[in-house]
């Protein structure tokens, strides 16, 4: 029993902050608690029926494809769009469910207007990596071949690993927040595409932020200005916010 015990006192300290957070804006409003993430889900899958119309998939293609090979002035008009383009080579449920559960917590744990922030830096880091390796040559350290500047390099992937990432900082989650980098790294190695480069190419932009955020709690804990004692999160645990 004592294993047990143990591995329950892991699991609060590890999820407890961040599950108490989300249940408790879920219980208190509902769906009311994640309307940017909600409309992000009914966008992503308009998209998707677009793109799968004959009548529709330039208007897609025009508005939300982003590939290394584009010039870099379009491709960053269409970036923040096609983190809501599903990957043509991914079934759409999976985007869908993504959006829904990672955003869904981080717009909750964080707020909404943080979470596009650090789901466009992530996607954006992801998309620039692209370039740059693709300049670099499938002989530099971090460069990648030719034909990767071809790819199709659309979807909430990135994003949703940086929010995954960041949210685990903030909430102190560091066994889960280390596992989905495990599993990012796994991805590359067993699968050496560009997606996957991608992956790691935006927590590392992701982790510059955890490092910001970390320095600035700390300013603010001397100062004395860190959270109030009873508020049931971790030092550096943001509020809920609407």
């Amino acid at each position: 029993m004592r294993p047990v015990r143990a591995l329950g006192r892991a699991a609060r300290r590890e999820w407890g902050p961040l599950a108490g957070t989300v249940r408790a804006a879920l219980v208190s409003s509902r769906l009311r608690a994640v309307p940017m993430t909600l409309a992000a889900v009914c966008l992503t899958a308009l998209l998707q029926t677009v793109q799968n119309r004959s009548w529709g998939a330039g208007a897609v293609h025009g508005l939300g494809t982003v590939r290394a090979g584009d010039p870099l002035g379009e491709a960053l008009l269409r970036t923040p769009l096609s983190l809501f383009v599903p990957a043509p080579d991914l079934p759409v449920w999976g985007a869908l469910a993504q959006i829904l559960v990672v955003f869904g917590t981080a717009e909750i744990c964080l707020g909404r207007w943080r979470t596009l922030v650090i789901a466009y830096v992530a996607t954006l880091a992801g998309t620039l990596y692209a370039r740059i390796g693709v300049a670099l040559g499938p002989d530099g350290l971090f460069g990648l071949p030719a034909s990767d500047a071809r790819v199709v390099d659309t979807g909430p992937s990135a994003a949703v690993v940086g929010l995954a990432v960041y949210v685990c900082c903030v909430y102190r989650a560091w066994f889960t927040g280390g596992l989905v980098i495990a599993a990012m790294v796994v991805e590359v190695i067993c699968e050496d595409n560009l997606a996957g480069k991608e992956h790691l190419a935006a927590i590392a932009a992701v982790l510059v932020l955890c490092a910001v955020t970390v320095g600035r709690d700390r300013r603010l804990r001397r100062r004395g200005q860190g959270l109030r004692p009873g508020t049931g999160t971790r030092s550096g645990a943001p509020p809920i916010r609407s």
